[in-house]
C-alpha cells in the first residue's frame, strides 16, 4: 500500500444527508490500469468527481491520498481549493463521456487545449497553440494543424474524443480518469481510443482509472477489476481472476448480462411474400463547399448512402451495422422520410414522395425510438404529455379520458404502472433513470399502433443489466404484435441478439448482406471480420 499512487480510505460521499459511497477502500499504483465497473447509480462516476472537487453539492469524507515522488503526501480531500486547481489536468486529469458537451461549442478545439498550456504552465497563447498542434499529431488526429482550428462540431465522434484526451494529457498527469470514454463510439473505434490510452500511459508511466460498464473493454484494457454496487465495493482482483471465478452475486449478474437470444425469434413462421419496406438503389447526397474560387458559383456533392438494397418484413428485424461515417444513420433517416433520397424507398404501404395528407399518415405507420431518450424526450413536458403527443397528431378527435387511457395502457405495456411509479402521468423524464427513459420513448412510439419501428441504438447509453432489460421488452412486442425493426447499431452482441438479416456498410455502400447467422458466424468480407474482432465475437 506504500508504494500506491493514490489510496482511498473509507471514502464517503453524499448528497443532502444522503450517502451514495460508503466507505470506499480502493489503491492505484503508478502506471496500473484499474477498471471501475457497476451500474447507473452505483457511484463510481460520483467517487472519480469527488477527487477533484467536481462532484457539486456532495459531502465528501474519508481520504484520498495523493503520492508523488516530487511531493510530500497529500490528502486530496483535505486541500484548499488553490491547492486543488493546482492539481487538476497537471497531476490528475479526466476524460468525460460526451466530448460534445465537456468541450466549450464556442471556442475552437486548438483554443481550448491552449488554454491548458496558458492557465497550468503560464505559456503565451501562440506557444500554447503550438504544442496544441503537437498534442493533436500526437493522439492521431490527421492534419492536426487545420484540426486545431475546428470548432466541436465540424469533427466526428472520434476526433472529439482523440481531443479530449489530448487536452487531458496536455500536462503529462500522473493519474487519468477516464469516465465513460467510449461508451458512444463504434466497436473498433473504442480499441483504436483504448490502445492509444495504452500507449500514451506506457510513455507517460501514468496510471489510469476506467469507469465504465463495457465489460469486453474491461477484459482487454486492464490490469485489476473493482465492482460497486450502490456505493459498496464487493469485489476487486485481477481481471483475468474476477472474470474466471467471480465471487460475489452482483460481479456474477453483471458478466451474465451479456444480449441472449430469444429462440422465439428463430421459430418464426415463414415471412409475408410482401415486404414492409422495400429498398432499392437507395441513395442520399449533400451539397458541400468546393476550394477555391469555384465554390463560388457551384457546391460539391458528397454521397452518403450508394445505392443500397433492402428488405424488411413483418415480425423481422433489419439489422444495419459499420462505424461511423458508414452512412447507417442516414440510411435510417431517410427510411424516416427525414433526408431527400434518390432511388426508390417504399415502406408500410406508402413512400415518402407522397403528397403531404399521405405522408401524414405514414409516419404513424412508421415511428423511431433514438439512442439518447435524455435528449429525445422534452424536459418540459409531463409523461402523460410526450407519450399522447402521438395521439394528439394523429387522433385528435380521441376524447381525453380515452386517450388519457391509452397512455396508461401503453406505459403498462412496458412495464411503467403507478403502482410502482405515483403520479406516473405527472412526472417529468428527469425523474426516471435511463433505462425507464428509454422505456417511455419506447410507449411514445407504440401508442399510434405502427407497423415498423426505427431503432437508432437503442440501447448503447445503457449498462449491461438495464441493456438486456430493453432488448427483451423489445422482443417480446415484436413478437406480440409482428412489428418490423430497423436496427441501427454498432453493437454485434446486440445484433446477434435481436437480427434477422443484416446489412454491414462501409464509407455509404453496402459490402456484405444476409441472414444474421451467415454473416455473423461464416462473414465473407474482411471488413466484416474486422467489425467481428472488435466486438469480441470472432477473431480477425
Amino acid at each position: 500500500m506504500s508504494a500506491a499512487l493514490l489510496e482511498l480510505r473509507g471514502l464517503r460521499v453524499s448528497f443532502g444527508g444522503h450517502p451514495v459511497v460508503h466507505g470506499l477502500d480502493l489503491s492505484l499504483a503508478p502506471g496500473e490500469k484499474l477498471a471501475l465497473v457497476g451500474e447507473s447509480g452505483s457511484g463510481k462516476s460520483v467517487t472519480a468527481l469527488s477527487l477533484l472537487g467536481l462532484a457539486q453539492g456532495a459531502r465528501v469524507e474519508g481520504q484520498a491520498l495523493w503520492r508523488t515522488h516530487d511531493q510530500p503526501e497529500r490528502d486530496l480531500l483535505r486541500l484548499s481549493p488553490p491547492a486543488l486547481r493546482a492539481v487538476r489536468g497537471a497531476e490528475i486529469a479526466m476524460i468525460f463521456q460526451e466530448p460534445m458537451t465537456a468541450l466549450n461549442p464556442l471556442y475552437t478545439v486548438g483554443d481550448q487545449i491552449a488554454e491548458v498550456f496558458q492557465e497550468k504552465q503560464g505559456l503565451s497563447l501562440a506557444n500554447g497553440l503550438k504544442l496544441a498542434i503537437e498534442m493533436l499529431a500526437k493522439v492521431g488526429i490527421d492534419e492536426p494543424a487545420r484540426r486545431a482550428k475546428a470548432y466541436p462540431h465540424q469533427l466526428s465522434g472520434g476526433q472529439r474524443q482523440r481531443a479530449m484526451i489530448a487536452m487531458a494529457l496536455a500536462c503529462k498527469p500522473k493519474l487519468l480518469l477516464a469516465d465513460e470514454p467510449t461508451t458512444a463510439l463504434d466497436a473498433s473505434l473504442r480499441i483504436q481510443i483504448l490502445q492509444l490510452l495504452d500507449d500514451l500511459r506506457a510513455e507517460l508511466n501514468m496510471a489510469v482509472l476506467l469507469i465504465t460498464h463495457d465489460l469486453h473493454l474491461v477484459r482487454r484494457f486492464a490490469h485489476r477489476l473493482a465492482v460497486m454496487e450502490r456505493g459498496h465495493l464487493v469485489e476487486q482482483g485481477p481481471v483475468a481472476d474476477v472474470f474466471a471465478n467471480p465471487q460475489h452475486a452482483y460481479t456474477q449478474r453483471l458478466l451474465a448480462s451479456q444480449p441472449q437470444r430469444d429462440a422465439a425469434l428463430d421459430a418464426l413462421p415463414a415471412a409475408p411474400a410482401e415486404p414492409l419496406m422495400h429498398g432499392r438503389a437507395v441513395a442520399v447526397h449533400y451539397a458541400v463547399p468546393r476550394p477555391g474560387m469555384a465554390g463560388w458559383f457551384k457546391s460539391g456533392r458528397f454521397t452518403a448512402v450508394n445505392g443500397v438494397d433492402c428488405t424488411l418484413s413483418a415480425g423481422r428485424t433489419l439489422a444495419v451495422v459499420g462505424e461511423s461515417g458508414s452512412g447507417k444513420s442516414t440510411l435510417a433517416l431517410a427510411a424516416l422520410g427525414l433526408l431527400p433520397f434518390d432511388g426508390d424507398l417504399a415502406l408500410a404501404g406508402g413512400h415518402w414522395k407522397a403528397p403531404r395528407a399521405e405522408q401524414l399518415a405514414l409516419r404513424r405507420r412508421v415511428q423511431v425510438v433514438f439512442q439518447d431518450p435524455f435528449s429525445s424526450l422534452s424536459p418540459r413536458l409531463t409523461v402523460a404529455e410526450l407519450v399522447g403527443e402521438g395521439l394528439a397528431v394523429h387522433q385528435p378527435q380521441m376524447a381525453l379520458p380515452k386517450r388519457t387511457q391509452r397512455v396508461r395502457d401503453a406505459l403498462a405495456e412496458v412495464g411503467l404502472t403507478e403502482s410502482e411509479f405515483p403520479r406516473l402521468l405527472d412526472r417529468y423524464p428527469h425523474e426516471f433513470s435511463g433505462g425507464q427513459r428509454q422505456r417511455l420513448a419506447i410507449a411514445r412510439a407504440l401508442i399510434v399502433q405502427p407497423q415498423m419501428l426505427v431503432l437508432d441504438e437503442p440501447t448503447s447509453a445503457l449498462d449491461v443489466t438495464i441493456q438486456q432489460q430493453v432488448l427483451q421488452l423489445l422482443v417480446r412486442l415484436q413478437l406480440q404484435r409482428g412489428l418490423a425493426y430497423l436496427l441501427i447499431t454498432h453493437d454485434v452482441a446486440v445484433v446477434a441478439a435481436m437480427a434477422h438479416h443484416v446489412i454491414v456498410m462501409r464509407h455509404g455502400q453496402v459490402v456484405e448482406t444476409g441472414p444474421v447467422n451467415q454473416v455473423l458466424n461464416a462473414p465473407a468480407n474482411d471488413y466484416t471480420r474486422e467489425l467481428l474482432a472488435a466486438s469480441g465475437l470472432a477473431a480477425a
